[in-house]
């Protein structure tokens, strides 16, 4: 069935926007108020980032304890705001239920923030440590090298993140420009709210009311027209070996230009034969590519395009091959063009979850072809590049991704491989997980060049909305591939020819160079082969080749899980994987934490950061999610809030490669790994008081019904890996059974070290206490 749309005004003047989805299990809203970085007064860089910041901290009618994020958390949902150059939006998804209670505490934040001083100086510091971090992040000031393009007239090429300086709060003429900034654009006629959902259009319609009428009226306020973009040619990236940054700036652009655009990126980054992601890659430069928007409005476009390229790549034939693609491409007949747009959106919108959806009605952008003004804008947009004649090009055809019918082979599933009905087929949505034990110490050599051998592929799964990915951990390979069942059945029938046979350009490739991580990711990235106690073993000299990768194929046990493939999905799966040869299963992986241990982590970046991972036996998985759910709101104030640690602070329940436990995570610029342990378990030593409403949503979260379909997936892997029942209902009766004894004994063992401690940090251990 598909899905039903509303739109309507307020008499307050709202924008609303309603989606019904009956597929959904969640629900969502989004608030894009048309203000950002760029409207607030250029003598206060940051205003608008600051504000954003300062709707979170609670109001007189909900305090922070029971504001938007905790009540967010409290029923496993997920939050987030971001400020942009002309908007902000501000988002959350939540179970169904609990909408009203979420979109309440959004839009009475966002009408009646709390503004006192005190509260403003706490948020400052928070700032102030998140501008630290981005000076000191290689990607981040990348990013703002680029926007140094364009002329310094515009504000696009200034400083609009806010730090201890340029948010003077002592100044009585800031106060006044945060209080005139919130009145002047967070009124009605400046918001559009989006909901979507399961729930009946005259359900969300009535949420929407009721919560949109809560913002005082007004009328759209005209955004003030920003400079010229230009005022000269556009400075472009000076060039360095390896890595190639494309700019590309319009100005004076028709209505139309931001969905032109989109269609154009789509086009770009096609990667199949015919186009220029293909010619790159047939000559070997081509390593990944990224396109992105960095600036739109007002008929104004900035577009960036990032290559990683071999060093033997003749970058002024790199940009030559783009010039000609484009005046290939404004040649073209834009009406294949078009209906094959039509065929991506409608991909992406069946993918799409309830939160994507809601953030993209909310942007008045509908997941479809191109309109008659926008084919203009897209004359337009293509007449303002480069374009000259250079090279022949062909448009692809019909990507087999796309399709929405099933292939019509069918055959048994090979046996061994294991099929979970935790995900009814009738979600439309499935997952295969494939998982190889290599024993050969060549395994990470050749992951990477299957790696690469499949990055075609993988650009094409995540245009079609598949999630497409091939890691390597410990001692195996992992394939995953979930999205659209028929999508998925294709998508890993191509990936299991490539890595069987990889092309032979792959094996003279050089590695991936991967960005820099920031030290909390660096030690996410080591924690599995930390967990498992797997050794760093040599890499041998030899090159490998095709034999070598036949031989370890041969030799390798697996393991596999279906999720979500109903009777007929499975048989066409079955045709796919029975031109594959399958060796033994594997057994589950050994090793594990005892005691206390303590692995110091080599990254990149000055910050300190810490990872605390308690594992837990499957017996008290369910107490520890609970606890974990009711240690998120403390960790958060006390160590971002109150001693201001970082702007990086989570906790959560995680199972990492089967094992389930407590995992706290910190970056912070001043405090070190040692003190960041102290705080928490500092915390730990609190008593955590049961809460019966948290406890009940908690477990309504384990629910199939309530999960998203990407959850139950990867909950029913860990599961399998772990070798536990396969019942989520377990889980829940574990949950709801929890007693305060039974937490506070939890908290005890958990200080004790009694299931084992593993910690990475960018530091040495502190004592010899750990191991």
């Amino acid at each position: 069935m598909p899905d039903a749309t509303r739109h309507l005004n307020l008499t307050n003047g709202l924008q609303l926007t309603l989606r019904h989805a009956p597929r959904l299990k969640r629900a969502a809203a989004a608030v894009r108020v048309h203000a950002g970085s760029h409207d607030a007064p250029s003598r206060w860089p940051g205003l608008a980032h600051f504000l954003e910041h300062l709707f979170f901290l609670g109001t007189a009618r909900f305090a922070l304890q029971d504001g938007l994020m905790r009540y967010v958390q409290s029923v496993s949902g997920q939050v987030n705001a971001s400020t942009r150059e002309r908007t902000t939006d501000f988002f959350f998804e939540v179970p169904p239920t609990a909408l009203s209670g979420g979109l309440e505490r959004l839009c009475q934040m966002l009408a009646e923030p709390d503004l006192s001083i005190e509260r403003q100086r706490r948020e400052r510091e928070v700032i102030h440590a998140e501008f630290i971090a981005w000076s000191r992040n290689p990607e981040a000031q990348q990013q703002f090298a680029l926007l140094q393009a364009v002329s310094a007239q515009h504000p696009l090429s200034g400083f609009h993140a806010g730090n201890r300086h340029s948010l003077a709060l002592q100044d009585p003429a800031f106060q006044q420009a945060l209080s005139d900034f919130h009145a002047t654009f967070y009124q009605a006629g400046q918001i559009v709210l989006s909901l979507s959902g399961p729930q009946p259009l005259d359900e969300l319609e009535a949420l929407g009311r009721q919560f949109g009428s809560i913002f005082a009226s007004g009328q759209r306020v005209a955004q003030a027209l920003p400079p010229p973009l230009l005022n000269g040619p556009l400075r472009q990236p000076r060039a360095s070996s390896g890595q190639m940054d494309l700019l590309f700036a319009h100005q004076n652009l028709p209505v139309g230009a931001e969905p032109a655009l989109e269609l154009l990126l789509a086009c770009l980054s096609d990667s199949r034969e015919g186009g220029w992601l293909a010619q790159l890659r047939k000559r070997g430069w081509l390593q990944t590519c990224k396109v992105d928007t960095l600036h739109a409005f007002a008929g104004q476009l900035l577009w960036h395009v990032r290559l990683h390229l071999s060093e033997d790549a003749d970058q002024d034939e790199v940009r030559a091959l783009l010039n000609g693609w484009l005046k290939f491409i404004r040649e073209a007949d834009t009406q294949p063009l078009n209906e094959a747009f039509a065929d991506l959106q409608r991909s992406r919108e069946q993918a799409a979850g309830a939160l994507e959806l809601a953030r993209r009605d909310s942007t008045g952008r509908a997941f479809q072809a191109l309109d008659g003004q926008g084919l203009k804008a897209f004359a337009a947009l293509l007449d303002s590049l480069p374009l000259h004649s250079h090279a022949d090009w062909q448009l692809p055809g019909a990507d087999p991704l796309l399709q929405d019918e099933l292939p019509a082979a069918s055959a048994p599933l090979p046996e061994g491989l294991s099929v979970s009905d935790s995900l009814p087929s009738d979600r439309q949505f499935a997952a295969l997980y494939l998982r190889w034990q290599i024993v050969s110490p060549l395994r990470t050599r050749l992951h990477a060049v299957l790696e690469h051998a499949l990055r075609p592929l993988t650009e094409r799964a995540e245009r079609a909305s598949v999630q497409l990915d091939f890691s390597v951990s410990q001692r195996y390979w992992q394939l995953r591939c979930a999205g659209l069942p028929a999508a998925v059945i294709r998508t890993v029938g191509e990936a299991l020819q490539v890595l069987h046979r990889p092309p032979q350009s792959s094996w003279q490739a050089p590695g991936p160079d991967e960005p820099a991580l920031i030290p909390i990711r660096a030690l996410l990235k080591r924690l599995p082969d930390a967990l498992t106690l797997a050794q760093p073993e040599p890499i041998p000299a030899c090159a490998p080749n095709q034999a070598m990768l036949e031989q370890i194929w041969h030799s390798a046990q697996w393991q596999g899980l279906a999720v979500g493939f109903g009777v007929v999905e499975q048989a066409a799966l079955g045709a796919v994987l029975q031109h594959t040869s399958w060796g033994r299963p594997a057994s589950a992986p050994t090793g594990g934490v005892r005691g206390r241990r303590w692995v110091p982590v080599e990254v990149a970046g000055t910050e300190h950061a810490l990872l605390l991972f308690c594992p837990l036996p499957a017996a008290l998985q369910g107490v520890g999610r609970l606890l974990g759910q009711l240690l998120q709101g403390p960790v958060y104030q006390r160590l971002r809030v109150e001693l201001q640690l970082g702007y990086a602070v989570f906790s959560a329940f995680r199972q990492i490669d089967g094992v389930g436990g407590l995992l706290f995570g910190v970056q912070s610029p001043h405090a070190k790994p040692t003190q960041i342990l102290e705080h928490l378990l500092a915390l730990l030593n609190q008593e955590v008081k049961l809460d019966g409403p948290a406890q009940q949503a908690l477990a309504d979260s384990f629910a199939e019904t309530a999960m998203p379909n990407a959850d139950v997936a990867h909950w029913a892997w860990q599961t399998y890996l772990a070798t536990e029942a396969h019942e989520l209902c377990a889980i829940r009766r574990s949950i709801l059974s929890t007693t305060q004894a039974q937490l506070d004994e939890l908290r005890q063992a958990l200080l004790a070290a009694d299931h084992g401690w593993l910690c990475l940090a960018n530091a040495a251990a502190p004592s010899a206490q750990w191991h």
